[in-house]
């Protein structure tokens, strides 16, 4: 039995591919299944140790970009395409899988492209409420499809659409809060807010928290995940804003959040305030109540339409790019940590939402289809 695994070089496609390998592997443990083999397809590995940890083979594949406005680069970007689509034909051709699992993104192309050409089974999962250019095209095809959002379902043929929500790792979905508070050297008994800006940060709400850290320290903890390429700069304007203030403690940056971190922050966190992207599901298992800033031109305009389709659950509140300043973000955040019932309705709506077992629903669909495709 061969599976192959697809998608684009970004972690919001990465790590849901790694929680459906890892419920693969769980399921075939469970169920006293010969082991598969997997192989990741995409323009880098992203994180080679979880891939050998899951016993997934990296194979590089070539794959361009087709940008929906006037450059360039799309003359660049269509020979990757061309070149990378018949590599992956030959790829996908010696190692002859039984199906093939798509998370959608330019880097997932190629080996869908060699699936169909090979007439072999495929199946891809949307993260967003308005499917990208390659699931959309891939929908025509695939004989399974799983999307994060119900609205996104409208986008492709009836019959094969389940909603199965977005693939949390495990020890993702599962806070800490025991020891958080030390652990992260924030000060005990007094509330924390979680800014989140993805793995490269998020220059706008940096700009944001740095204009209303004064204030927000008056009455919060405050742990900020800047990205890499600004913790320095914002560490450096930190230390400005918050001179001589008797709270200055209470602020706590950090450029990225490794496994542990992320578990920890989201024990100690009352409220989230973060981007529109894949972290939203991560945020609905830990049942927190959230702040969604959505980008506002993302492609597609995914992010505003994610952040609407999430908000209408009851589970956060919307502040679009446009209307964001220091007072509106401290009152908000002050308006729902200074009721309880508000909170405790955002909580479950929030679990509500959340579809612990996303990644174990798709990774049986993937091996009934493999199994059935290898007899």
């Amino acid at each position: 039995m061969k599976i192959i695994l697809t998608g684009g070089g970004s972690g919001g496609h990465f790590y849901p591919i790694i929680a459906i390998a890892e419920e693969i592997n769980t399921v075939v443990k469970e169920n006293h299944l010969i082991k598969p083999q997997m192989y990741y397809l995409s323009t880098d590995p992203y994180n080679e140790g979880l891939l050998f940890d899951l016993g997934v083979e990296f194979r590089k594949v070539t794959a361009g970009k087709i940008r929906r406005y006037f450059s360039l680069m799309n003359v660049v970007d269509l020979f990757k395409i061309i070149w990378g689509s018949l590599h992956a034909v030959i790829t996908v051709f010696r190692i002859y899988p039984d199906v093939v699992f798509g998370k959608g993104g330019f880097a997932s192309f190629p080996a869908l492209f060699a699936a169909r050409i090979l007439r072999i089974p495929v199946v891809i999962h949307e993260s967003d409420s308005v499917p990208g250019m390659v699931n959309k095209w891939a929908g025509k095809f695939a004989v399974r499809i799983a999307v994060s959002y119900p609205e996104a379902a409208q986008h492709f043929p009836a019959g094969k659409v389940a909603f199965t929500g977005n693939p949390v790792r495990k020890e993702v979905m599962d806070p800490l809060s025991n020891g958080a508070y030390e652990y992260l050297g924030l000060e005990e008994g007094v509330k924390t807010v979680l800014v989140r800006g993805g793995s490269q940060g998020a220059q706008m709400i940096n700009d944001v928290i740095m204009d209303a850290l004064p204030k927000l320290v008056e009455s919060y903890n405050v742990i900020h995940q800047t990205g890499k390429a600004n913790i320095g700069v914002m560490k450096e304007t930190s230390e400005i804003v918050l001179h001589n203030n008797v709270h200055k403690n209470r602020y706590r940056p950090f450029d990225y959040l490794d496994l542990l971190q992320q578990r920890m922050t989201a024990g100690a966190a009352d409220i989230i305030v973060s981007r529109a992207g894949s972290t939203i599901f991560e945020i609905a298992s830990w049942g927190k109540p959230s702040i969604i800033i959505p980008i506002t031109n993302s492609n597609g305009n995914h992010q505003r339409l994610n952040a609407y389709a999430y908000a209408r659950t009851g589970a956060a509140i919307v502040i679009e790019e446009k209307n964001i300043n220091e007072h509106i973000l401290v009152s908000e955040i002050n308006r729902i940590l200074n009721s309880p019932n508000d909170q405790e309705k955002m909580k479950a709506s929030a679990l509500a939402f959340a579809r612990r077992d996303s990644a174990k629903l798709i990774a049986k669909e993937i091996l009934s289809i493999s199994l059935s495709h290898e007899q």
